[in-house]
């Protein structure tokens, strides 16, 4: 009766699955992983919030300036009102803009000094947008990273779970479940952590991709627009 109790208790300690057991009672290898991966999972979280966050803004940011852009106020006012805080990309390559157009369109310029404006007006352009766009999408390559080898990291750790496993089966000459299943467990956890971490940040990098390039075809699409009334104010001017 008395063996009957303790084997009893034996199974029950042994077939404890919880997470925190199954962590606790892994490898040190398989901790590691189990922690690289989580903490990857933190980051990538705080990478998606983030990102969403920002990419609301600026849109809605963005829908604002276009509205007042648009709705026939002087270039020169609108430009003295957002240069001193262009808080979003499409303000600053508006100001970008603007201020090489001042630059190189005075009153004692003439039409010597704007020879090359339109150039220089489309250049500045398109560093604007590159560089706003490179400051939006940072740390999206984390996420790709994450989404792409975690799986690889959980089999990893799944592995050298099993080969562990297969090292007690030897060394106890005992195949039961009871001595099976807790190690088997451990590493198949290592393997379902790099998932948890994996497929949110795949799903996320490609919403978040989507999004960026939609804003940067807008970016691209303004600064044609702008560009051409700088030129048709050029070209009036120059008469």
């Amino acid at each position: 009766m008395d063996q009957t109790i303790d084997a009893t208790e034996l199974g029950g300690s042994v077939t404890d699955l919880s997470v925190w057991h199954l962590f606790m009672q892994a490898d040190i290898i398989v901790q590691a992983v189990m922690l690289m991966l989580i903490l990857a999972s933190v980051v990538c979280w705080a990478i998606i919030i983030d990102k969403i966050r920002v990419m609301r803004q600026v849109t809605r940011k963005a829908d604002e300036f276009e509205d007042e852009f648009w709705s026939g106020k002087s270039l020169e006012g609108l430009y003295e009102r957002v240069q001193r805080n262009p808080d979003h990309p499409l303000a600053m390559l508006f100001v970008a803009a603007m201020r090489e157009w001042q630059r190189s369109v005075s009153p004692a310029g003439g039409l010597a000094k704007t020879m090359g404006l339109q150039d220089r007006i489309y250049k500045v352009m398109r560093v604007t947008v590159s560089r706003e766009m490179e400051r939006l999408e940072s740390y999206l390559s984390f996420l790709a990273t994450v989404g792409s080898t975690a799986p690889f990291v959980g089999l990893f750790g799944t592995v050298w779970g099993i080969m562990n496993s297969f090292r007690a089966i030897g060394v106890t000459h005992n195949t039961s479940l009871a001595v099976v299943a807790p190690g088997i467990a451990e590493a198949l956890f290592a393997t379902a952590l790099g998932l948890v971490a994996a497929i949110p940040a795949v799903i996320a990098y490609n919403k978040i991709t989507g999004d960026m390039d939609r804003y940067a075809n807008r970016l691209e699409g303004f600064a044609d627009e702008f560009g051409t009334i700088l030129s048709r104010q050029l070209e009036e001017g120059s008469h």
